[in-house]
């Protein structure tokens, strides 16, 4: 009852004010941020921005080059990021998906103000323990995890699909824009691996040396596989890209700057893609 009571809840939320007419010319990118601090500098470079408001969603329109872009500030979260996913696809039609901010490395080899290009992200929040008697205790790194993407009834069952982690691939054309705007990037490297997502702020080591080598994730925050995972449901062109603001794998404080300089690489690949996309209509 209460995914339904959700569900029905993005449903209203959805249609509680019109859509805007769409054309092929005139569907807006959507870049995301969950956070002001994420989005701010985003929405001061949009040409003639007006907020939109749709329960506690905020959304700026406007235009980047001459090119309709929206910039969603998502909330924090899974379903926060879900539910604002939603929102934008049902209501703007957007041509792409822009999922960034800011994230905590897991690999050591990463310092603060290294952007990762997201070619993957991966579900970090579901997990099936095993049995453990009253007293037993509890152990994460016994846990293992449940691919809510696989067939009904799964988790219950032994199937092996089910113990995986619902991993998203990202857009490639969305990669090679990223890829392409790599040169202006000066505050850090650019790198490519799998972001993970859950509804938690990990900092027990051992947790994280076991995402990194068995899931592949270099870094973790909360928000983008959620919002990869409704792209992909809806058939929306999708790629997170964050920036590392915090590594405790190798004392790296966090530092909310870092955002800034995400917002200013995203920025470049923005123009890129929709440079791209100019191109191919001409």
């Amino acid at each position: 009852m209460r995914r339904v009571g959700s569900l029905l809840l993005i449903a209203v939320l959805a249609n509680a004010v019109p859509a805007f007419p769409q054309t092929p010319e005139t569907r807006p990118i959507v870049v995301q941020g969950a956070m002001q601090i994420e989005v701010e500098k985003l929405v001061g470079r949009l040409e003639n921005a007006t907020l939109e408001q749709i329960g506690g969603w905020n959304f700026w329109r406007g235009r980047v080059n001459g090119y309709p872009v929206i910039v969603s500030k998502t909330l924090k979260g899974i379903a926060n990021a879900a539910a604002a996913t939603v929102l934008a696809i049902e209501r703007y039609h957007p041509i792409a998906i822009v999922n960034q901010g800011t994230a905590g490395g897991l690999d050591p080899e990463l310092r603060l103000y290294d952007i990762v290009i997201g070619t993957s992200s991966v579900s970090l929040g579901a997990f099936k323990t095993p049995y453990r008697a009253r007293g037993a205790g509890s152990n994460t790194l016994d846990w293992v995890p449940l691919n809510l993407m696989a067939a009904d009834g799964s988790a219950a069952s032994g199937d092996p699909k089910a113990r995986s982690v619902a991993r998203f691939d990202a857009d490639a054309p969305l990669v090679e824009a990223a890829r392409r705007a790599v040169p202006q990037y000066k505050r850090g490297r650019v790198v490519e691996g799998a972001i993970g997502s859950a509804d938690m702020w990990n900092d027990e080591l051992d947790r994280l040396a076991r995402f990194r080598s068995e899931y592949g994730t270099i870094v973790e925050e909360m928000e983008t596989a959620a919002a990869a995972q409704v792209a992909s449901l809806l058939n929306t062109p999708f790629v997170g890209i964050r920036v590392v603001s915090d590594n405790i794998t190798n004392g790296g404080a966090w530092d909310p700057k870092t955002s800034e300089a995400c917002e200013d690489f995203v920025y470049e690949v923005v123009k890129t893609y929709l440079g791209r996309v100019k191109a191919a209509r001409n």
